[in-house]
């Protein structure tokens, strides 16, 4: 049997990194997944690679910027298959090479609207159904940036420490209607975010110097991690900061 046999997920940022690995692995646990993003091709080319492989999943293009996209994405995964279970807010932006006195007000409240608002909408958005469903788990998509100072990102800093106080928050208000929600945070994974960095070997190897495990950590891995929390293993586990960094927070 299969992890996620019977459950409907929902996953923003589902078209590229961490979301698209997700979405991929949730779908061979037996779930049904639902995708969001802005680039409708993206999205498009994820759900026909799951679908070939025997595999449920949608595409609902649109920005967690907009309250209208939120709520129609829960209404279309409720049409599509009937129910939802989990909602993985993956949908994240940076802005990284500023203190913050070089960072203007445009730059920090796109930030915090994607990362945090964008959060807090998708999830208002979702409860609703997971109440008559009976339960589900939220997992929140978060940083080691929120647990660490990390030099030049105070917006993303900023809105990944909220992102964890909101995850907290939700598990304490949802706990008795079994609603889980759980936060992972994750340390240099390649993903597009990070390719400005990766594509600098000497930054690379400078950063990856605080790394116990000396490498950058792999979307693949970050899933399991997120498909744990989401399953029913984690029946116990709500209210929790999950970090996956080789050891860079271990120092």
């Amino acid at each position: 049997m299969n992890r996620l046999d019977g459950k409907v997920a929902l996953i923003t940022g589902g078209n590229v990194g961490i979301g698209e690995a997700i979405a991929k692995l949730f779908t061979r646990e037996g779930a049904a997944v639902v995708i969001t993003g802005r680039r409708k091709d993206r999205l498009e080319r994820v759900v026909g690679e799951i679908e070939r492989k025997g595999g449920r999943a949608l595409a609902v293009a649109g920005s967690v910027t907009e309250d209208t996209h939120a709520r129609e994405a829960v209404a279309q995964t409720v049409r599509t298959f009937g129910r939802l279970d989990i909602l993985v807010n993956n949908a994240g932006i940076g802005d990284f090479g500023k203190k913050i006195h070089e960072t203007d007000d445009a730059t920090w409240q796109r930030v915090l609207d994607i990362n945090v608002t964008g959060v807090f909408r998708m999830t208002r958005a979702a409860i609703p159904e997971m109440l008559k469903a009976g339960g589900g788990a939220i997992v929140n998509i978060s940083s080691i940036a929120s647990l660490v100072g990390i030099p030049m990102l105070p917006a993303y800093a900023a809105s990944k420490g909220a992102l964890d106080a909101l995850t907290r928050a939700i598990a304490v208000d949802y706990a008795a209607q079994g609603i889980r929600c759980n936060v992972v945070n994750p340390g240099l994974i390649e993903t597009p975010m990070a390719e400005s960095l990766l594509s600098d070997p000497a930054k690379t190897a400078e950063v990856l110097s605080h790394y116990l495990i000396a490498r950058p950590g792999k979307p693949e891995e970050v899933a399991k991690m997120v498909l744990y929390l989401a399953s029913d293993d984690a029946s116990w586990v709500t209210g929790s900061t999950f970090t996956i960094d080789g050891g860079m927070t271990a120092r």
